[in-house]
């Protein structure tokens, strides 16, 4: 950290990765895990108000992203990725989550800052993902030993085109429940309707869209118009997270709930993805993956909606276009088995510099003497 006046200077890089963008640090650049680096971030973010006038962060949840990366001890991993979201409802720091879009800058990010070395014309970097344990390998294009940005690849929901950058997810099923049905059932009864709870990269109630009174086809903005249909879906998403054996999830932002329709566009199904507050304008990437191993699983609800067996691609229509999801799937003793996930997106390097908080943010907390700056 660097002291200004009466301010405190973090080295920080903005990035976009997929359809998302935020703050990126180096985690010894940060305080250390606690208190005092929550503090730092909500403060940065601007977290004090609801416009985030004061801050950089935005007024919505896709604005309000944070990734800490660090060099990592493991084997076989080169980067350690840490995802913070910064709950603009709440004002509090949600460390159980993880954010695919985001993890599309992670390699990008660790190349140009040299965290890991680039290796010709492309790039492997094996990424562990702090939030869900679980393994990500992303392949970069690079030259000179830099991340390269332009290219032809283009995902929906970001203007324009640029370099693609492929993310394979390995052993997705169980992310935070260690199950792939944390119920043990492929669909559920909750608060009267039916829902399948899976946890495949990120744990997820899935719905039929009829079931809240809707097509599954409108768009995020009219979706948002209706209070009572965000309050009964926030009702589904905390009893299937009681269901999942995740406990009170009032104040968490997982499980996250998606509804699911037939398709429209010649996709696999129609989606809408919830933050879990408000309806996301295009669809995570983490989601993704989940919804797409859900559509492989005999009986649920995805699966009804127009998923299939087997391994093949899942294309997810949403809001701002369709995301296509690879998935490799076998027939286990257990059941299916889910082997990985892959997908496209792009990123960009946006702004690199210094941030700026006050001093007096951190004055509250004292550091403990066992301290160590690690993810």
């Amino acid at each position: 950290m660097r002291e200004f006046s009466d301010q405190l200077g973090l080295r920080c890089v903005l990035m976009r990765g997929g359809t998302s963008k935020g703050p990126f640090f180096v985690a010894e650049d940060l305080p250390a895990p606690g208190p005092r680096r929550d503090a730092a971030l909500l403060r940065l973010m601007g977290a004090v108000e609801p416009r985030r006038i004061d801050g950089i962060g935005g007024i919505d949840s896709l604005t309000n992203k944070v990734a800490i990366i660090a060099r990592s001890s493991m084997p076989d991993v080169d980067v350690d990725y840490l995802f913070a979201q910064i709950c603009v409802h709440k004002n509090t720091v949600d460390y159980s989550v993880n954010c695919g879009n985001m993890l599309a800058a992670v390699g990008p990010f660790a190349i140009d800052e040299g965290l890991v070395p680039a290796t010709g014309e492309s790039t492997e970097v094996a990424i562990f993902n702090v939030n869900t344990r679980k393994r990500i390998v992303a392949t970069v294009r690079t030259r000179g030993g830099l991340t390269v940005y332009d290219g032809q690849a283009a995902i929906d929901g970001v203007a324009g085109s640029a370099a693609p950058v492929w993310l394979k997810f390995h052993e997705v099923a169980g992310a935070k429940t260690g199950k792939l049905l944390p119920t043990g059932r492929a669909v559920d009864m909750i608060e009267g309707v039916p829902v399948s709870c899976v946890d495949a990269a990120v744990p997820m109630a899935i719905v039929e869209a009829s079931a809240f009174g809707i097509t599954g086809h409108e768009t995020a903005e009219e979706i948002n118009a209706r209070p009572e249909l965000l309050a009964h879906v926030e009702r589904v998403r905390c009893a299937a997270g009681l269901a999942m054996g995740l406990g009170d999830v009032s104040r968490l932002e997982m499980p996250k709930l998606v509804t699911v329709a037939p398709p429209l566009r010649g996709g696999t199904l129609s989606a809408r993805y919830f933050m879990p507050y408000t309806c996301h304008t295009s669809f995570a990437v983490t989601g993704a993956v989940c919804l797409a191993a859900a559509a492989r699983i005999p009986g649920s609800v995805a699966a009804r909606a127009g998923g299939e067996e087997g391994s093949g691609s899942v294309d997810i229509e949403h809001p701002a276009g369709t995301l296509q999801v690879g998935i490799e799937a076998v027939d286990g003793a257990a059941g299916i088995e889910i082997r990985s996930a892959s997908l496209l997106r792009t990123a960009r390097r946006l702004f690199a510099g210094t941030v700026y908080l006050p001093q007096e943010t951190l004055a509250a907390f004292q550091p403990e003497a066992t301290e160590k700056t690690t993810l």
